[in-house]
């Protein structure tokens, strides 16, 4: 059954596989009663990848808004230059946890990059796409705390540009979002109109070859002979008792 699926799966839109009852061809009917299995249907147009619905950008748009990121990405990279951490006035533990969350930072932005790289180059992605979200969401919230640490310890205006960056950071993953969900909805609407289909095909093949399947046989019960069975030996007789001299 499953070549004909396949096969009524590739058939364009109004083609049909005929299949006739092999019972009626053998008592000579001169009429062949045949069932039409009609080929599954065309995606509906709202769930393929077509350009416009809410959310669409066009391959370039999307480019350009990856090119805002790149800045704001160099931006805070050259913001990190100027913190200075060792010269500050603070105990030394706490010292010790602003270095690693900075560090985690920087580790964080070079992920990021590696993510709107991908995405410049497959911009349909939804992987990538959602990925870079994704990034951004998991560097606002240190961003943020580096952010108040720095305004504090180093000097407001320093903080002020960090913070201004991060806010541009957090509308450009505003304006990503809706794409994203764009991709996400497509993919859904694909998926589920092809199971549909799927679904309804294999329903109608299966209708049309339940005339065609042999009623079942009655099979005689038989023990089978294995080859190399081991068989009982036969008892051994003990040995005759000696007569007496």
């Amino acid at each position: 059954m499953k070549p004909l699926l396949i096969l009524a799966l590739m058939i364009g839109p109004g083609v049909g596989i005929s299949m006739a009852d092999p019972g009626q061809a053998a008592a000579g009917s001169d009429e062949s009663q045949e069932e039409v299995v009609s080929a599954p249907e065309p995606l509906p147009a709202s769930t393929q990848l077509a350009p416009g619905g809410e959310g669409f950008m066009e391959p370039q748009q999307v480019r350009d808004l990856l090119q805002r990121v790149y800045l704001t990405d160099f931006r805070i990279n050259d913001l990190f230059s100027e913190v200075r951490p060792d010269k500050w006035n603070m105990p030394e533990t706490a010292r010790n946890s602003f270095a690693q969350s900075f560090t985690a930072l920087r580790s964080q932005m070079e992920a990021l990059e590696g993510w709107r790289s991908q995405l410049n180059d497959r911009p349909d992605s939804m992987y990538l796409a959602y990925m870079m979200h994704a990034s951004i969401d998991a560097i606002l919230p240190r961003l943020d705390s580096v952010t108040q640490i720095i305004t504090q310890r180093e000097n407001s205006s320093l903080g002020a540009q960090f913070s201004q960056a991060q806010n541009q950071l957090f509308d450009l993953q505003q304006a990503l979002q809706p794409y994203l969900v764009y991709l996400l909805r497509n993919q859904d609407q694909v998926l589920h109109a092809a199971q549909s289909n799927l679904a309804g095909c294999e329903s109608r093949l299966g209708v049309a070859l339940a005339g065609q399947r042999e009623p079942a046989k009655i099979m005689k019960n038989i023990v089978p002979d294995f080859k190399g069975r081991r068989k009982p030996k036969p008892p051994v007789a003990p040995p005759a008792a000696a007569a007496p001299k």
